[in-house]
């Protein structure tokens, strides 16, 4: 008996679709907090919806987004462990792309508000990326993605509470190189 491929399966393939490519732009995000590099980033979200297609008959999940970026973190903690031994891009390397899209959005579009929106942006970024993973990972998670303590303790394999706390200790850690950037500019 032939095995079946994914792709022979066209209701399957709309279904995941449909359940799927709402949260692309999320993991590509997630992906490049995790790895800080786009290509890298870009790699491993099409893994990780393969991975997910190839799966999707087990899915069972209420939600969707969750379970992609349990597989998109299993995804880049592989791809850690393959360039183990290659040195990571300086962490002060901010992408030209991250300096123009800002985390939030003003009304004022005054060119001082705008430095000062970049300025703060790229600030921001940069102090997330110094954090440590587990860290990072977390804040990303809740802050950026806004998912549940529950969501996050189901993604990356930890009791509730310690997503709690390290989530506390991450706006600990940014509040406090917040502080010390304000005192001390680069």
């Amino acid at each position: 008996m032939p095995v079946k491929a994914a792709n022979d399966d066209p209701e399957k393939a709309r279904r995941f679709r449909d359940a799927a490519l709402p949260h692309l732009d999320d993991a590509y995000t997630l992906a490049r907090y995790l790895l800080r590099d786009p290509v890298d980033a870009e790699d491993a979200v099409q893994e990780c919806y393969l991975r997910a297609l190839k799966h999707f008959d087990s899915y069972r999940g209420p939600a969707m987004k969750p379970w992609l970026f349990a597989i998109l973190r299993n995804v880049c903690r592989a791809e850690f462990a393959r360039r183990a031994s290659t040195p990571t891009a300086p962490i002060d390397d901010v992408p030209e792309e991250a300096e123009q899209t800002p985390l939030w959005h003003d009304a004022q579009q005054t060119p001082e508000a705008q430095m000062l929106r970049r300025w703060d942006s790229t600030t921001i970024r940069r102090l997330v990326a110094a954090l440590a993973e587990p860290f990072r990972e977390t804040f990303v998670l809740r802050e950026i993605h806004d998912l549940s303590y529950r969501e996050i303790a189901e993604i990356v394999g930890a009791p509730v509470g310690t997503v709690m706390s390290r989530l506390a200790r991450a706006r600990a850690m940014l509040r406090s190189a917040w502080m010390a950037e304000e005192e001390h500019p680069k």
